[in-house]
């Protein structure tokens, strides 16, 4: 089976799609991923955050792969991307969405405002709250069992024919690029809102909404 780690940068979708399935641990819990969001690096792609280059924020994002990028959405809430491909060029995959596998009662302390197991993770930073995972995660290894969180093949892939692809969610660029990828009909999804403009301009393009 070939895994997302062996993709270069410029196959970040395909990374994306491979990482569909995959098992997300951390603090007691565990997730099947049910959705994720690719972004591109340099001049390729308006909506990442390493667009304009390397910053002291973004810098996780130019590799080496396997790492987590964590960053704050309006002032509160938690992301979570898996940067890929070969280092020094930037390239990472939001975690968007996933299925409770294992932890259900600690995932549900975590999330109290979850009406149904289905919603525990049903977004970007629902999912890190069921996780119990904060900025402390940033630049962490998802692979080699360093950080908080480890990342874990499944038994088996998923079949091609499973996967959905669509817009990316809450972006303020290139909105209609198909690079969100999801189980299809898997109840954990999150809901598709497209980008709406807000008045603050210092909020962020990845994965902006969906919370």
């Amino acid at each position: 089976m070939t895994s997302w780690l062996d993709l270069p940068a410029s196959a970040v979708d395909e990374a994306a799609r491979l990482l569909l399935g995959w098992l997300l641990t951390a603090n007691g819990v565990t997730v099947r991923l049910t959705e994720v969001e690719a972004y591109s690096g340099l001049g390729e792609d308006p909506a990442s955050h390493a667009h304009r280059g390397v910053t002291r924020r973004n810098a996780v994002m130019f590799g080496p792969a396997g790492r987590l990028y964590v960053y704050q959405i309006y002032g509160m809430y938690l992301c979570a991307n898996v940067v890929c491909g070969e280092e020094g060029v930037a390239a990472a995959v939001l975690l968007r969405a996933g299925e409770v596998v294992d932890g259900l009662p600690l995932a549900r302390q975590r999330r109290p405002a979850a009406k149904r197991d289905a919603d525990l993770a049903a977004g970007p930073a629902k999912l890190m709250q069921a996780l119990g995972l904060d900025r402390s995660a940033n630049a962490t290894s998802v692979v080699d069992g360093s950080g908080p969180a480890t990342l874990r093949a499944p038994d088996r892939a998923l079949s091609p024919d499973s996967i959905a692809a669509g817009p990316r969610v809450g972006v303020t660029s290139a909105h209609d690029t198909p690079w969100r990828f999801w189980v299809a009909g898997d109840p954990t999804v999150s809901a598709y809102r497209r980008h709406s403009p807000r008045k603050r301009r210092d909020l962020p393009t990845l994965g902006g909404t969906g919370i």
